[in-house]
C-alpha cells in the first residue's frame, strides 16, 4: 500500500494568512478511499462548515471509482471531519468571528491507510497582501536564480 498520497490545495496559501493547522480524520465511504489512493481528488473550492454538531468539509471533489458499480459515492457530498470535542469547540468558536473561515490545505494518506484532512483556522487577504506575496515570491526566484549562474 502507498502511503505518498498528498494531495494540496495551492490557492489557500495564497488566498489566505494561516492561523493554526489542524489533522483531522474524514468519513468516507469504500469507493472514496479507493479513489483517494488512485489520487483522483480535488479540494481547491472545499470548505468546511459547521451542520448539526460536527464540521463537515463541503465542496471536496473525490471522483467516482472506475470498478465502483452500483456502489459508488456522490462526488461532491459533505463528508464529516473526525476532530477531538476540544478542538471543535476551539474552531467554533474562533470560525463564528469576522473573517475567519476553516479551509482544508491537503489530504493525505497516514501510515495505517487512513485519509486525514490537514485543515486551517484561516483569516482572508486582502489585495495588497496578496501583491506583496507575489513581490516575495518573485524575489526568491530571481535569488535561486542568480545563484545557480
Amino acid at each position: 500500500m502507498s502511503t505518498d498520497i498528498n494531495i494540496k490545495n495551492k490557492k489557500a496559501y495564497f488566498e489566505y494568512h494561516i492561523l493554526d493547522k489542524y489533522i483531522a480524520g474524514v468519513q468516507l465511504l469504500g469507493t472514496e478511499i479507493k479513489s483517494i489512493r488512485q489520487s483522483k481528488a480535488n479540494i481547491g473550492d472545499a470548505f468546511c462548515a459547521f451542520l448539526n454538531d460536527g464540521l463537515y468539509i463541503r465542496n471536496m471533489h473525490i471522483a467516482e471509482y472506475s470498478h465502483g458499480s452500483f456502489y459508488n459515492h456522490e462526488s461532491k457530498r459533505d463528508r464529516k471531519l473526525l476532530l477531538t470535542k476540544k478542538e471543535l469547540n476551539k474552531l467554533k468558536i474562533k470560525g463564528e468571528e469576522k473573517g475567519f473561515t476553516i479551509i482544508p490545505l491537503k489530504i493525505f494518506v497516514s501510515d495505517r491507510g487512513f485519509a486525514k484532512v490537514e485543515i486551517a483556522l484561516a483569516q482572508g487577504k486582502k489585495d495588497f497582501d496578496k501583491r506583496e506575496t507575489l513581490k516575495e515570491r518573485d524575489t526568491k526566484r530571481e535569488i535561486s536564480r542568480a545563484m545557480k549562474f
